[in-house]
């Protein structure tokens, strides 16, 4: 399996092949999806939840992200690798060419950031730093406070209307790829169709470039998983064959199912 980086995923999205994405946070996983066939590593501050048990990715540090980051490098080969910003770590220029800076040092292909159009003069900044970019949009749970919780956000036509809006303007400011979470698959098919750059699905329907689940959710750890989640352990002997079936069913499309969709 060759190396997959930045130009593999554009040429992925061009060529309409499905690209796999898992969340990862540590060297032993890293070298499991790898053989599993993941292209890319989303070392997301979803620990906060999955590891470290708090309700929100809040509490999470940027030291806490560059210490996962620097693990998943350490058991990778092939995949590339997108590293979360911390909660009010990229709310300044400085302070967004800080962190960025730290988690690209630690192993880093990309680092992402979550919110609206506001982000476009911090990740214009970051490209021209050599830092690329992939840009958060939709439900962005860094901002649960603000959202009122966990929901499905462009349901109405003025929020469709900005979130594709959105997704072209911060495209525009140098943008790599897209990650909508928790829209109407017909919201997230426009956006994948109105941007040149890859876009990362997770409760947005089949239609987007790539799909990303959370590791621990994809194994069957959640008790109360969300609606977009299948747990791939179900019939699977060992967890590579269940990230591998994983993959497989992003590949050839078949998940996320209509089940898995909000409309």
């Amino acid at each position: 399996m060759k190396t997959i980086t930045l130009t593999t995923l554009k040429a992925m999205k061009e060529q309409k092949q499905k690209i796999a994405v898992l969340t990862c946070y540590d060297s032993t996983f890293a070298k499991v999806a790898n053989n599993a066939g993941v292209d890319v590593l989303l070392v997301g501050d979803t620990l906060g939840m999955v590891l470290q048990g708090y309700d929100s990715t809040l509490p999470v540090t940027t030291e806490q992200m560059v210490y996962h980051t620097a693990c998943v490098k350490s058991g990778n080969t092939n995949a590339f690798i997108i590293s979360d910003m911390s909660f009010m770590t990229y709310g300044t220029l400085e302070d967004a060419l800080k962190n960025a800076g730290l988690l690209m040092q630690a192993g880093a292909h990309m680092v992402k950031i979550e919110g609206d159009s506001w982000l476009a003069e911090s990740i214009h900044k970051l490209t021209q730093n050599g830092v690329p970019v992939c840009a958060h949009i939709g439900l962005t749970p860094q901002s649960v406070n603000v959202l009122g919780g966990f929901k499905v956000q462009g349901k109405t036509e003025d929020q469709a209307k900005n979130l594709i809006n959105t997704a072209k303007h911060l495209e525009e400011a140098g943008a790599a790829m897209l990650l909508i979470e928790c829209v109407p698959s017909t919201v997230a098919t426009q956006i994948s169709q109105s941007v040149s750059i890859p876009v990362i699905g997770i409760g947005a329907g089949a239609d987007t470039d790539a799909q990303v689940l959370v590791l621990h959710d994809m194994l069957g750890l959640n008790d109360k998983p969300a609606k977009f989640v299948k747990n791939f352990m179900e019939g699977q002997s060992s967890i590579e064959s269940a990230i591998k079936e994983y993959v497989k069913a992003v590949k050839e499309g078949s998940f996320p199912s209509e089940a898995h969709q909000y409309i």
